[in-house]
């Protein structure tokens, strides 16, 4: 019957708000009181309430509990003391810059450093090592031995878009919106180069007049089914001879870029590489040259034959590293070797990988054989990736 009401006692005094901070009570259901800074427990608490008494010399108590006081640190002979020992406080031992104290090696211990993708939850002080904590959503640490907290992940500005999220090793990726990276393998529609506003409205033209025409109503007669029948067949027609143009106006266009960028590289003008006929045929006099050097090693004449785009995509990846990564003369000369402007290899180098692109790009236009690559290579002195390009064309059988 006593204890129910001392139980019953307890239950109203945490009701009111006045619940035992030391969590213990005396048989008679008071609270145990906690010993105050710079005091410890002389007798605990039991029948009667705590009993402190302050800490004598050579002990403190740094915290209001129910435990006795603890002995002071002695530092080592080798180690200074730069805070002595309090009733309230600890000892502090005098370690250098990057290094804390150690209470059970009684030294002194190089601070720890993070790994990457963790940030640092306490830093490094004389009383103790650093804290580490792998970084949560939103926030990440590319350090690999990071003495900081972990940092807010970057957000996408509208112009932008994620190609790659936030990780706790490393922050997000964000591209521009008007620069595609062109993947591997065959390409449906091509993305580069930058097509002109005049091109653009050249298709929308085309596109237009191959549009289907809504046959008029069908009178009596079937004159008007007729008419209307006449009038699509034109159309048709007229759409298909308006896109065939619109393509040889297109080739001839890109022939002329590669042939001036050729002419630039040998100080040459770009006419004399062109024979005025009707039929538009281009001499390439570098591809002339390279026969006259290389008489002694001849390839396959099917290699010329060859697209690059069927390539497999780790034969791909590896010419792409090579001119990435190769010293001297790298993709943006190959790129004018094939006839790109000068601003549409800018447009490429601000991608992730430039190579990539620009491989991904030239593969889309008509006659991108590894022949003509191959010239192009010999050209800007890359024999090593015309090796690359020779060792791949023997265990791949391309149309």
């Amino acid at each position: 019957m006593r204890s129910t009401l001392l139980w019953t006692l307890l239950l109203v005094e945490v009701a009111l708000g006045q619940a035992c901070l030391s969590g213990k009570f005396t048989d008679s259901g008071q609270c145990c009181s906690q010993c105050p800074v710079g005091s410890g427990v002389e007798v605990p608490c039991g029948k009667e309430d705590t009993k402190c008494a302050l800490c004598p010399r050579g002990t403190f108590s740094s915290s209001e509990d129910l435990q006795p006081c603890h002995p002071c640190l002695e530092c080592p002979p080798n180690v200074p003391t730069s805070a002595p020992c309090s009733a309230s406080a600890d000892a502090e031992c005098a370690c250098g810059a990057g290094f804390f104290f150690d209470a059970h090696l009684r030294d002194c211990a190089p601070c720890s450093t993070c790994r990457r993708g963790e940030g640092a939850t306490r830093p490094c002080t004389q009383r103790g090592d650093r804290r580490c904590q792998i970084c949560g959503p939103g926030t990440f640490s590319e350090e690999r031995h990071g003495t900081e907290a972990c940092q807010t992940c970057t957000r996408c500005s509208d112009d932008g878009v994620q190609i790659r999220p936030c990780l706790p090793d490393s922050d997000t990726v964000c591209m521009d919106k008007k620069l595609h990276i062109m993947p591997h393998g065959p390409l449906v529609t091509p993305l580069w180069p930058v097509r002109e506003e005049k091109e653009e409205k050249d298709e929308e033209e085309v596109n237009r007049s191959q549009e289907p025409t809504a046959f008029p109503p069908q009178d009596e007669g079937g004159s008007s089914n007729i008419v209307a029948y006449v009038s699509v067949l034109a159309a048709v027609v007229l759409g298909s001879i308006i896109y065939v143009a619109y393509k040889c106006w297109r080739s001839c266009k890109q022939k002329a870029a590669l042939s001036k960028a050729r002419a630039a590289e040998l100080g040459a003008s770009p006419e004399g590489e062109k024979l005025q006929s009707d039929s538009g045929v281009f001499l390439d006099s570098y591809s002339l040259q390279d026969n006259q050097h290389n008489k002694g090693t001849k390839r396959d004449s099917k290699l010329d034959n060859r697209l690059y785009i069927n390539l497999p995509p780790h034969r791909q990846e590896e010419v792409e590293r090579l001119l990435q990564e190769g010293g001297g003369r790298g993709w943006r000369h190959l790129g004018a070797a094939l006839g790109y402007e000068p601003e549409q290899l800018d447009l490429f180098g601000r991608g992730e990988a430039p190579a990539r692109t620009l491989l991904s790009s030239w593969a889309q236009r008509d006659g991108s054989t590894l022949g003509l690559l191959c010239s192009a290579l010999a050209r800007v002195e890359r024999p090593d990736v015309a090796a690359a390009l020779n060792h791949a064309s023997q265990g791949a059988s391309v149309v």
